[in-house]
């Protein structure tokens, strides 16, 4: 590809933000839940790059054949490829395009075809925008993508703050994780964290049961967490991660008389014996993750007595999506008592609502 803004590109990231700011000279857009996807188009060639140079072109056949029709003939385009169904985004089906067979991502790509949002405008031509301020380069995004496909969209941007705060409140419940704020001034900067993002955080209080190992293989890496159904039955709903080396280390201590005849009457014993399909099919958690290419997600059991406080952000299928962040521990609340009653329900949004505030 003959670009001037060649692959691979490291996409622009955010720093959280616990409020959406109102300072003047900001504009504001929904954040997206999907993957991040960089699209070069030089001529007949169109390339998707994700966030971590792991090409998914390949994976979305269709997005790629349906962007020929609706960018430029030579640009780059940051955006977010994304599953719209009748409730809204659904990560879970969208991970599931990940799938090795050539003939399996065919026939998803005709199941459960994939969309497309567009957000920023990298190159144009021969022209290199990164250095550009991001209202021209949104500007400019708006006059050369087409939305006339079907499953191509430009994100709605506003200026307005309490425009701002109405999406974080009201669209929700479509699966959105909250709302990306950037500078107008902002030029396009690889890999550094110069925007923001405001997100939705709940606690719950989940059983801890579980843990896997840091790749350092001397701390714990991560929490395995469970809630219990109405019939008393322990589901895995996520992880705890994100520790300081220390605290890893700290870990390893406090979960070591949990250990002790864990996998005996554990809920879950049945994946050691399932280890071979959870690899296959990379659904259970002690299965290979086909997005992180062949990780070793293999797990230890505890005895599943000690409960966390966790920091979410949403659920999404019965799980925490994005994972959570252990806030404590509660030696105060009993394991039975922590069901998936505490949970926020959020009530489903019309996402064509959204999609099309994008054209006003």
């Amino acid at each position: 590809m003959d670009l001037p803004v060649p692959p691979p590109v490291r996409p622009m990231l955010a720093k959280s933000a616990p409020a959406v700011p109102r300072e003047p000279g900001l504009s504001y857009e929904p954040k997206w839940d999907g993957f991040r996807c960089v699209v070069f188009r030089d001529g007949d060639e169109v390339e998707l790059g994700s966030r971590n140079d792991r090409p998914l072109t390949r994976y979305f056949p269709e997005v790629a054949e349906m962007l020929k029709s609706a960018l430029p003939d030579k640009c780059v385009v940051d955006g977010e490829i994304v599953v719209v169904t009748a409730g809204g985004l659904d990560f879970d089906t969208l991970q599931n395009r990940l799938h090795p067979a050539a003939s399996r991502v065919n026939k998803l790509a005709v199941e459960t075809p994939a969309s497309f949002v567009a957000f920023d405008l990298l190159a144009l031509g021969d022209r290199d925008l990164t250095g550009e301020p991001f209202l021209q380069r949104r500007r400019l995004l708006e006059q050369v993508l087409d939305t006339t496909p079907a499953r191509v969209h430009l994100t709605p941007t506003t200026q307005d703050p309490d425009v701002a705060q109405d999406w974080f409140t009201r669209f929700e419940g479509a699966g959105f994780d909250g709302v990306m704020v950037k500078a107008n001034d902002l030029a396009y900067l690889q890999d550094k964290r110069v925007m923001l993002k405001v997100k939705h955080e709940r606690t719950a209080d989940c059983v801890v049961a579980g843990f896997r190992w840091h790749k350092d293989g001397e701390g714990v890496g991560s929490l395995l967490l469970g809630l219990f159904d109405d019939e008393g039955r322990l589901h895995h709903v996520g992880v705890a991660s994100s520790f300081t080396a220390a605290r890893r280390r700290e870990l390893v201590e406090e979960l070591k008389p949990l250990r002790d005849n864990a996998s005996a009457d554990h809920p879950w014993r049945e994946w050691a014996d399932a280890a071979a399909q959870a690899k296959a099919e990379g659904k259970m958690p002690g299965g290979v993750s086909r997005w992180t290419g062949g990780k070793d997600l293999s797990w230890e059991a505890l005895r599943p007595e000690l409960v966390a406080e966790v920091r979410y952000e949403h659920v999404q299928s019965g799980r925490l999506r994005h994972g959570g962040r252990l806030v404590r521990f509660r030696p105060d609340r009993t394991p039975r008592s922590c069901t998936y009653a505490q949970l926020d329900e959020v009530a489903p949004a019309e996402l064509s609502t959204l999609f099309a505030e994008a054209h006003k």
